[in-house]
């Protein structure tokens, strides 16, 4: 049966999230504030008129690929209909950010094989542990939040729509910091993150932000990703307030996440820094991912 596709929208918010709450996901891009967020680069068309909700990115430049199915359909057909969608238009199969735990029970199809995708595995923490900073392994982050602390007048704040202006103003100093407008990666994110801000209050997430001296120099946002774990979306801090960063995660989770058990931290996308600074935390485990293409 063909797909029914139409664009991601707000008016499919209810919907999506009707789904989510009753088929909760593990990996982090499985929100609707994420894949909202996101909408612009990955061109996200939408069917939801089968008993998969079904997900095709294409973004600029790349042939169109699924994300994994949500719902309780039959795989089986499903992966027969995707196989079919791509054949009609010669080009070749692609599906991505598929779950292990979804993998296990996808039916063989001899013309796929499953690539591990470790760029893309999602970082998760027990929620205490990012709040405490406790012992010898979390030393580093500590010290450089005990730093901070003594130096700095500071404190915490939920997010409020009188305060997206100010972070705002974060994020484009941000980036003009980084140079933003050398890196395509950068800039997607940029737009991801102004389209975030800029729908506060008609998203699900919620927010927080860090004053030093009285001005806004941090904000994150994050959200119920499952019952048992909070995603956190964005962390964006003043690069030239070193500390400024663990303070602004443990805070965060402190006010708003304390109840929860896990945090998930998304991923690295390979980057060495990123990932060795997501180690660093010592994860309790890693929600891998796979790509699936032609054998």
């Amino acid at each position: 049966m063909p797909f029914n596709f139409t664009t991601l929208s707000l008016n499919l918010k209810a919907e999506i999230e009707a789904l989510l709450q009753q088929y909760p996901p593990q990996i982090s891009e499985m929100t609707f504030t994420n894949l909202f967020m996101w909408r612009c680069y990955y061109q996200f068309q939408v069917d939801v008129d089968r008993d998969f909700l079904t997900l095709l990115a294409h973004p600029a430049g790349t042939n169109p690929y699924f994300f994994p199915p949500l719902g309780n359909g039959d795989p089986d057909h499903w992966l027969a209909d995707c196989l079919e969608y791509f054949r009609e238009r010669g080009i070749k199969p692609r599906f991505e950010r598929f779950p292990e735990s979804l993998i296990k029970t996808l039916p063989f199809f001899p013309e796929l094989e499953f690539i591990p995708d470790r760029d893309n595995s999602d970082y998760v923490y027990p929620v205490k542990n990012m709040i405490r900073l406790s012992g010898n392994k979390y030393h580093t982050p500590k010290n450089h939040l005990n730093r901070f602390t003594k130096r700095h007048v500071w404190d915490y704040q939920p997010l409020t729509p009188d305060l997206i202006k100010d972070c705002l103003g974060v994020q484009e100093e941000w980036c003009r910091l980084k140079q933003c407008l050398d890196s395509h990666s950068l800039i997607n994110e940029h737009q991801a993150i102004l389209e975030a801000l800029t729908h506060f209050g008609l998203l699900s997430y919620k927010g927080g932000v860090i004053r030093v001296q009285g001005k806004v120099e941090a904000f994150t946002l994050g959200e119920l990703l499952n019952p048992e774990t909070v995603v956190i979306h964005i962390e964006k801090t003043n690069p030239e307030l070193p500390g400024l960063n663990p303070l602004l995660q443990q805070q965060f989770l402190l006010h708003e996440w304390s109840h929860l058990p896990y945090v998930n931290r998304e991923q690295d996308m390979g980057l060495e820094g990123l990932r060795k600074s997501k180690l660093s935390y010592h994860p309790e485990f890693l929600v891998d991912k796979y790509r699936l293409v032609p054998a």
